[in-house]
């Protein structure tokens, strides 16, 4: 099994020990949750559900492009939210994104996420050839 780690400077950086993604094999690319970092001024993006999930799709974005693959390749993503009562406003923007591909999907409320945002996605993609 051949692992390709993903790093790219149109995506926040990870403030772990992880990778932006993982290409698998050069079929699969497996995404880190990404919150609403805008990576070039490395500030959350501040506001209501709709613009954190509008800057955490566009970093997903950026990773897979990166990864050799895009939105209209997403086979799996995992949706956390810290409050459920957002779910319609998040899938309005989710929906920009997504559509196309609509792929599976897995929507969670959790208690807290990284720097208190609102959303986190993690996305599973198959690259394009």
């Amino acid at each position: 099994m051949a692992l390709k780690k993903i790093k790219t400077d149109k995506a926040p950086n990870p403030i772990g020990p992880y990778s932006q993604a993982i290409v698998v094999d050069d079929k699969f690319v497996y995404t880190a949750g990404q919150v609403a970092l805008d990576p070039v001024t490395n500030q959350i993006a501040e506001g209501d559900i709709k613009i954190q999930t509008r800057q955490v799709l566009k970093n997903i974005e950026q990773v897979l492009i990166a990864a050799g693959s895009s939105m209209r390749s997403v086979v799996k993503t995992t949706v956390f939210l810290k409050d459920f009562n957002d779910f319609g406003a998040m899938n309005e923007v989710y929906a920009e994104f997504l559509s196309v591909a609509a792929p599976a999907r897995s929507t969670v409320e959790v208690v807290r996420l990284p720097r208190d945002v609102k959303v986190e996605i993690e996305a599973i993609a198959v690259i394009e050839k």
